[in-house]
């Protein structure tokens, strides 16, 4: 409880120096700059940060930091926007949006969409803030038993969770699942050295970058897909009245369950870390499992969208939880700000709350004002966001392609990518013809060479003995939860077979 109360007293002071005009005023121009950014496909948050960190060498720790931070915030409200008006993550943590944001927006509810993204944002970024303030002082313990095999058993969970709790067909889930492996595998191994799935081509030999393949799967691949339907070149209808947040924020509070139930998952995946794209995916197959509306996901759900925003935004926040206490970045983003904080002489870890309080605390309280400032700007732009989709798409087709060209050249300033942007767009069409859900493959693609990496590090520091992943409570707990999730539709099976045979005469 001593503790508790000396981390508000802190918490206070930084109140104080996060509540400088000039430090609101970064908070603004930080959310502004990383909303572009986010809505830019290819660029990304780590990439805008690491952009404009020399920008904040002149300034003090304490406004560089709330700069950047503030541009993470505005990166991850941002890519919600592209996600929901023209099913283009722009973000890696943004696809599972897409699959009820935009059918949303297509039927004439992207005002709702998005006000229920943004929303949901705040609502696990803030959950995040809350518990990043009081047990950060307490979390070096816990997060130094995150060893190789407990990050594997974490993304063992994230891969099982999809084949065993999504409603899409186990086999379809796991054939989509074992072509992103396939993808993830391509280039050099960075164990032993050695080429795969190469071909020859060397351009493959650092594989295929994720936001390549996002961007060809989801923004090629629905171009190619409304071009079959009947290429209907007709803006689509959008609620522009402002008063939709109101409406929208009427309803939000019916999905409390599945908002805290993704805060929970959000800061789990962002403390351990595992990140928050497979928090977002986690929280929306979990949620499309619970939900009495499962059937409907999918469909323009606005459950599907408060699901995956929710965690998202908690891991992407209780990421600098392990960065600050540890100096263990949780995310990309978070790596280039630990970066930062080398560059300005502090020395991320335990004493960092000790010997740079004032600076830790600032830092801890602008989170607070800077989620609130993010807020309050991406709602009052809701109807210029939702008005775009009135823009016929026989005009804004050609221009998402170039949007997407520009993405994916500026990934690498290579046109090699451009050209497996378009073979990712022709592979998205297929699986979407023939019903193969595109998430697993997305996710594998995602954590394929993480999880490969944690496998064989855990299974080096064995001596190759499985056993490592049933070593202790922690790693045995989660293998265990990973297995009943991939397992489940079998012991469904096996539960109705019983209550069937119960019910039967003798």
């Amino acid at each position: 409880m001593n503790m508790i109360a000396e981390n508000f007293t802190f918490l206070y002071h930084g109140f104080g120096i996060a509540s400088d005009p000039f430090n609101i005023l970064l908070m603004a121009i930080g959310i502004l700059l990383g909303v572009i950014i986010g809505v830019l496909p290819g660029l990304g948050g780590a990439n805008g940060v690491a952009i404009l960190l020399p920008l904040t060498f002149s300034m003090s720790p304490t406004s560089a930091i709330i700069l950047l931070t503030c541009i993470y915030w505005g990166a991850l409200f941002g890519g919600a926007i592209t996600s929901v008006l023209f099913n283009i993550p722009g973000e890696p943590w943004s696809v599972a949006t897409t699959f009820d944001g935009h059918p949303m927006a297509r039927s004439g509810r992207a005002g709702e969409a998005l006000t229920a993204a943004f929303t949901s944002s705040f609502v696990g970024a803030f959950f995040a803030i809350v518990m990043i303030t009081l047990i950060a002082p307490l979390v070096a313990q816990f997060a130094l038993q995150f060893g190789p095999a407990e990050k594997f058993a974490v993304y063992f969970l994230a891969f099982a969770s999809f084949v065993g709790m999504s409603k899409e067909p186990p086999a379809k889930t796991i054939v989509s699942m074992m072509i992103g492996f396939a993808l993830a595998a391509v280039g050099l191994d960075m164990v032993t050295g050695q080429l795969r799935l190469t071909f020859g081509i060397t351009e493959l030999l650092n594989g295929f970058d994720f936001l390549i393949a996002v961007i060809g799967l989801f923004g090629i691949g629905e171009i190619l897909l409304t071009m079959e339907e009947g290429l209907e070149f007709r803006g689509k209808a959008a609620k522009i009245d402002p008063k939709v947040v109101w409406k929208t924020w009427k309803t939000l509070p019916r999905y409390w369950m599945t908002s805290l139930r993704s805060c929970i998952i959000g800061c789990w995946m962002g403390i351990t870390p595992a990140g928050a794209t497979p928090a977002s995916f986690m929280a929306y197959g979990i949620a499309k499992r619970v939900s009495k509306n499962g059937k409907n996901f999918g469909n323009g759900e606005i459950e599907g969208v408060v699901a995956p925003e929710t965690a998202a935004h908690a891991a992407g926040t209780a990421a600098m939880l392990p960065m600050l206490a540890l100096g263990v970045p949780g995310s990309p983003t978070a790596a280039v700000l630990l970066g930062g904080l080398l560059i300005w002489g502090l020395q991320p870890g335990p004493m960092l709350f000790v010997e740079q309080a004032e600076f830790v605390w600032g830092l801890i309280a602008s989170m607070y004002l800077g989620n609130i400032v993010g807020l309050i700007l991406v709602l009052t732009t809701v109807p210029l966001f939702a008005s775009i989709l009135r823009i016929p798409f026989s005009i804004i087709a050609p221009v998402i392609l170039v949007i997407c060209a520009i993405g994916a050249y500026t990934v690498n300033n290579n046109v090699f990518d451009v050209i497996m942007m378009m073979v990712f767009g022709v592979l998205g069409y297929l699986l979407k013809k023939t019903n193969y859900p595109l998430a697993p493959l997305v996710l594998a693609i995602v954590l394929g060479d993480s999880a490969e990496e944690a496998f064989r590090q855990a299974l080096l520091s064995s001596g190759g003995a499985v056993s490592v992943f049933w070593s202790n409570g922690l790693v045995s707990s989660i293998m265990g939860l990973g297995l009943i999730a991939g397992l489940w539709p079998l012991i469904g099976l096996a539960f109705s077979k019983l209550r069937g045979t119960s019910a039967q005469p003798a």
